[in-house]
């Protein structure tokens, strides 16, 4: 740990890299191998090319991080600002609008999307956090209304603020974490996103993993069939685990970096839960299930847990662990 210590930031995140990818590449290899191991049954088969999936989709998230870093504060915010516009995209795709609401789309896309990321480029942190809540909310129901069309009106505007809201303001607050500064701590912006995407990860995948085994009664099961109480919080558990293994990352004391990595968890588990309604309502299994139709490439499965756990992790650390 001393050593790690001894190192500059760069080399620090330069080591995280290597690290990383080191591990991507050994389980691709450990993987392939597998594979070439001939099996009758269907049901492994699709396990295998699902982990397969999930193991790209892994090692895409990695290099676009990795790229995020060495591009520096304003590579970092267009990139999570290309993000941002895909998931906007397949959730938009998917739901229902009519002519009438082309005008606030042009506004959602072409205005609302680059100026969040502009203002978090910026580090205009007051009006980043209020712009979204407050401006566009207000501003796209009165560009839809004249539009002329008021069937559905409310649902339709509700779905284009939503989808706002979560695919453009949760996501602007990566590149966000990436520029705030910490006494003692400069330039480490790129471990606590590091830090965020791994407890959510961790929570996701103990609350799926435990979901099975348990076969506890589920909450909500026309939404979810795996999403229960102690599911969840048993996945709030693993995160603040992981997030205590990863503490000298960040700026927070061991049993600090416990809670926030259980809060993260917690609150991106529930965000998940969320979208799987949402898609409930849409007809879909996954935002990218019409991909041959609608053009969507599923980013916004990848991504959901980390669009409501971003905003709450980074307000709690502005507000007490930024002086």
């Amino acid at each position: 740990m001393g050593a790690l210590r001894g190192l500059s930031v760069e080399q620090q995140v330069a080591l995280l890299f290597v690290v990383l990818f080191g591990v991507l590449a050994l389980v691709s290899i450990a993987t392939q191998m597998v594979s070439l191991r001939e099996v009758e049954d269907d049901r492994v088969r699709e396990r295998r090319a699902r982990f397969k999936r999930e193991l790209n989709a892994i090692w895409i998230g990695a290099l676009a991080f990795w790229i995020a870093w060495i591009s520096g504060p304003v590579g970092a915010t267009l990139l999570f600002g290309v993000l941002s516009f895909i998931a906007l995209r397949e959730f938009i795709t998917l739901t229902h609008t009519r002519r009438a609401d082309h005008r606030s789309l042009l506004l959602a896309f072409f205005v609302v999307l680059p100026a969040q990321f502009v203002l978090a480029g910026a580090q205009s942190l007051n009006l980043f956090m209020v712009f979204i809540p407050v401006y566009s909310f207000l501003a796209i129901p009165v560009v839809s209304a004249f539009g002329n069309d008021p069937q559905r009106f409310l649902e339709r505007t509700a779905k284009i603020q939503w989808g706002i809201m979560v695919c453009v303001y949760g996501t602007s607050h990566a590149p966000a974490l990436l520029l705030l500064d910490f006494p003692g701590h400069d330039g480490r912006g790129a471990f606590l996103v590091f830090y965020l995407v791994m407890v959510v990860a961790a929570a996701y995948i103990a609350q799926e993993a435990i979901s099975r085994r348990l076969r506890s009664m589920p909450v909500a099961r026309q939404i979810s069939r795996t999403f229960s109480w102690r599911a969840w919080l048993a996945g709030a558990l693993a995160a603040g685990l992981v997030g205590a293994l990863l503490y000298w990352a960040t700026p927070f004391k061991p049993w600090q970096a416990v809670a926030m990595g259980a809060l993260a968890g917690a609150v991106g588990t529930l965000g998940d839960f969320v979208m799987k309604a949402l898609k409930r309502d849409a007809g879909v299994r996954h935002w990218g299930g019409k991909a041959t139709v609608t053009g969507a490439v599923g980013l916004l499965d990848r991504i959901a847990p980390l669009c409501f756990a971003a905003p709450v992790f980074f307000h709690v650390v502005r507000w007490y662990f930024v002086p």
